[in-house]
């Protein structure tokens, strides 16, 4: 691969904003669809431990697979993205996430769950990392704002479904649940495939530089992505953050289980529900609303002082958790706090990798970082 700098003459015309926008609801769409592959998972395991006697720990390596094998694989997915266009990889991605949420609800054994989340992993991942390149590609001036959009997707994406999915899995057992959910999420993703596009050059504006924010006119191939210290310093910080919200995405059931919270009824905002679905409502909306709210901000301030902001909360938030979780009322305020500080770095990450590596090579580069 070669660098390349944009200065030959636009080889198509300037799209409408309407026209961008569509497409980035588009990668919303399929965003919202995959959600639930990861953030429903925590509902699923007490019945599954329940109806077959394994311990917790054993039952959660199907949630770990399926987070290896959704974020290794994306800078793969990311280069047949970026070299023969969205539609191919968010058809198949769509595909094999329903392939394995029906492998699920026919696993009768730990190694069945194991593949079922492996295959749903390299689906959800190849959607995930599709839709959030063709949103920086489609919005150079509004880099964060967009990402935070389509993170938004898949943060918030499955909160409607909440309530939903639990009344499924205890009227219809867990296994119908996985069933149902899985092929019709995964048939709506097949069918946003088919309408999805990435930019021509000329299509959209040139990438923004002013004090707080600047972006690059240069592209870094991948190869010349991984030789950079500053690939590896993002890098090592997207771990060290990302880890404590993935903690408590996959185990806010039973921890509430462990608290003796998640049946106690909580009421707010006129609201009453129990306390582990009260929070599960609460956290994927706030979830998914930090990432285009931090990123809208970092269009303004700049990426490192709105992750400076937003990485203290959450340290302040995991800490009050563990001291005053057990009272449901906390619980459900504070894991709403945890999330609305976490989400945002599938905001932020991507878009500062964008701004200092360039465009061309977005969905790969944002990939190898995603890992």
């Amino acid at each position: 691969m070669t660098d390349t700098v944009h200065t030959a003459a636009p080889a198509a015309a300037r799209v409408s904003d309407t026209y961008r926008w569509v497409q980035l609801a588009i990668g919303v769409g399929a965003m919202v669809m995959i959600a639930n592959y990861q953030y429903g998972w925590t509902f699923f395991v007490p019945d599954i431990q329940k109806q077959f006697g394994w311990d917790r720990a054993s039952i959660q390596w199907a949630f770990t697979l399926f987070v290896l094998f959704e974020t290794w694989l994306v800078p793969v997915e990311g280069w047949f993205v970026d070299k023969y266009g969205p539609r191919i990889v968010v058809l198949v991605g769509g595909v094999l996430c329903a392939i394995g949420w029906a492998i699920n609800a026919q696993a009768t054994t730990l190694n069945g769950f194991y593949l079922g989340m492996i295959i749903a992993g390299i689906g959800a991942g190849g959607v995930y990392g599709t839709c959030v390149g063709n949103a920086l590609k489609w919005f150079p001036d509004k880099r964060g704002l967009a990402a935070g959009i389509t993170a938004a997707g898949f943060g918030a994406g499955s909160a409607l479904t909440v309530a939903p999915i639990q009344a499924m899995i205890k009227n219809d057992g867990f296994q119908n649940t996985f069933l149902y959910f899985g092929l019709g999420q995964g048939i709506i993703i097949v069918i946003l495939s088919f309408l999805m596009f990435a930019p021509k050059a000329g299509q959209v504006p040139p990438p923004v530089v002013n004090a707080a924010l600047q972006q690059t006119r240069r592209n870094y191939a991948p190869t010349e992505v991984l030789r950079h210290p500053i690939f590896w310093l993002m890098y090592f910080m997207f771990v060290i953050v990302g880890a404590g919200g993935l903690m408590v995405t996959a185990n806010l059931k039973p921890i509430a289980v462990d608290w003796k919270v998640d049946s106690v009824p909580v009421t707010l905002m006129a609201m009453t529900m129990t306390a582990v679905t009260f929070a599960a409502t609460i956290d994927r909306v706030l979830n998914g609303l930090t990432r285009p709210f931090f990123g809208w901000i970092s269009d303004m301030i700049g990426r490192e002082n709105t992750m400076f902001i937003a990485f203290g909360m959450e340290g302040v938030g995991i800490y009050l958790l563990y001291l005053w979780g057990h009272d449901p009322v906390w619980f459900v305020l504070l894991s709403g706090f945890v999330f609305f500080a976490w989400g945002e770095i599938y905001s932020l990450f991507p878009s500062t990798c964008t701004d200092t590596f360039g465009s061309k090579f977005a969905t790969t580069n944002a990939g190898l970082l995603y890992t």
